[in-house]
């Protein structure tokens, strides 16, 4: 069944990653009060950017955390229609160690978000054309926040947008093409929307919990109704979960080791073993090219390439098991069977839309690294099922011993990469942290009915007025 998306509701990163858009700089901030809050929302309402076509030179895009929400006024009970995950937030202690957050990555060490500093109450998502319009803009944004009492503010600018990731690989490859959008049309498999959009069927045919408030509530029938046709109004429809993780590359260290581990396997030292390594723990080549259609040597030709399966290489003789891309995304290489295999991928998929920081260089004091920005329907069922079954697990598909090489806590296990090979097998140990957490937070993505109906929530003490 055909599912038509409200495009002119549901906000643009949903529909597109902005690479016309190069440069961008995100904005994390803490409301000061309701009645502030509800103003800027006011202001930034006209200059959101949705999901229909769109050919400007700036686009904006805004999400609240649970604490955001209530800050500006949505009542606890409304709240309490999120997923737990989303109230509880990410730095929950029991959920730090779920995700790997620990160590050099617990929360209490990182940069912003962490739950000694200032609260994460709101994110604005600002990308531009050209590096002069960024900046007028991010300006003319710090300008308002000031104006509406938002003095708590933590800048993440963005390192002009590429083909590579900091550790030098060909990044953004493989997205799942979302049912309702136009590149569905040529695709011969699809994702349902509902899977990463509330309020319409994801996977299994089921609409996703998420708030919904009796009619009275929405006086000027700002949002839309319940599609399960219950009478009341969906604050949730057209909405996203967000998550945000700075993640720190140790970009010379990660290199460093994979000379260091050549070596002692035997390699001559030359920058050809330890590329080739790298590709092994990644599952592709610097350039894209996957390992399973390019075993021995990189072809630039493929780099784009994402039409492959690993059920042609169940031992991964040509791409590791316990590589990155392999955890990620398993594609038809679960026990299931091939079909049912890519089913069950499925259903954990993300829609990523992250952003490199930092230099090109290594070692610099403010560091380097990804700004992960994904998608999902379900917090759950998606990235932490990903992060914490898939990425972190350290006996992932029959695996001893080995998280995922790039990303995968060391702590408590896991500091072990397996590279399958006939006669026999090598092992590569003691894999420092390459990837450290240094900020993040849960965000909603709300449709922009649902952010007009924040913009108006009425307090009894409202007194400010929206800047012209």
């Amino acid at each position: 069944m055909t599912v038509r998306l409200d495009l002119d509701d549901i906000q643009g990163l949903f529909a597109r990653g902005y690479r016309k858009h190069p440069y961008a700089r995100f904005t994390v901030f803490t409301i000061g009060e309701p009645a502030a809050g509800g103003a800027l929302l006011e202001w930034l309402l006209p200059r959101l950017t949705t999901a229909a076509p769109f050919s400007g030179d700036v686009a904006v895009q805004v999400a609240f955390t649970a604490s955001g929400l209530r800050r500006l006024g949505l009542p606890d009970r409304v709240v309490a229609g999120f997923a737990a995950e989303f109230r509880e937030g990410m730095t929950d202690a029991n959920r730090s160690r779920f995700l790997g957050d620990v160590g050099k990555s617990d929360p209490r060490h990182w940069a912003w978000g962490g739950p000694d500093g200032s609260p994460a109450d709101g994110l604005v998502l600002l990308y531009a054309a050209d590096p002069g319009l960024l900046e007028q803009r991010q300006a003319e944004l710090g300008r308002q926040l000031a104006a509406h009492g938002v003095s708590e503010t933590t800048e993440l600018p963005a390192r002009e947008l590429g083909d590579t990731e900091p550790f030098g690989f060909h990044d953004g490859i493989s997205q799942p093409v979302i049912a309702g959008l136009p590149k569905a049309a040529a695709a011969q498999r699809t994702v349902s929307a509902g899977e990463f959009v509330l309020g319409y069927p994801n996977a299994r045919g089921q609409l996703t919990d998420r708030p919904l408030l009796p009619a009275g509530e929405d006086p000027g029938r700002l949002l839309l109704p319940d599609p399960a046709g219950s009478g009341l109004v969906d604050f949730g429809r057209n909405g996203s979960y967000l998550v945000l993780r700075q993640l720190e590359q140790d970009v010379e260290g990660f290199w460093r080791y994979l000379d260091a581990a050549t070596r002692r396997a035997g390699g001559s030292g030359d920058p050809g073993d330890r590329t080739a390594l790298a590709a092994k723990m990644v599952g592709r080549w610097p350039s894209g090219a996957p390992l399973v259609k390019a075993p021995e040597e990189d072809i630039p030709a493929l780099g784009d390439d994402n039409d492959f399966g690993y059920s042609g290489d169940p031992l991964g003789l040509a791409c590791p098991v316990g590589a990155h891309i392999r955890r990620a995304n398993p594609r038809d290489s679960l026990p299931s069977g091939p079909a049912a295999s890519l089913d069950t991928s499925d259903l954990h998929r993300l829609l990523r839309r992250s952003r490199s920081y930092g230099p090109a260089g290594d070692g610099h004091p403010n560091g380097t690294g990804l700004y992960f920005i994904c998608l999902a329907g379900n917090l759950a069922r998606q990235f932490e099922f990903v992060q914490h079954t898939w990425l972190d697990n350290a006996t992932f598909n029959g695996l001893y011993n080995d998280a995922d090489p790039l990303v995968g806590s060391r702590q408590p296990a896991g500091t072990t990469f397996t590279v399958q090979a006939r006669p026999v097998r090598r092992r590569h140990h003691d894999l420092p942290q390459f990837v450290r957490t240094r900020g993040g937070a849960y965000f909603f993505l709300p449709g922009v009915s649902a952010v007009r109906y924040l913009a108006r929530l009425r307090s009894s003490d409202r007194r400010t007025r929206t800047p012209a």
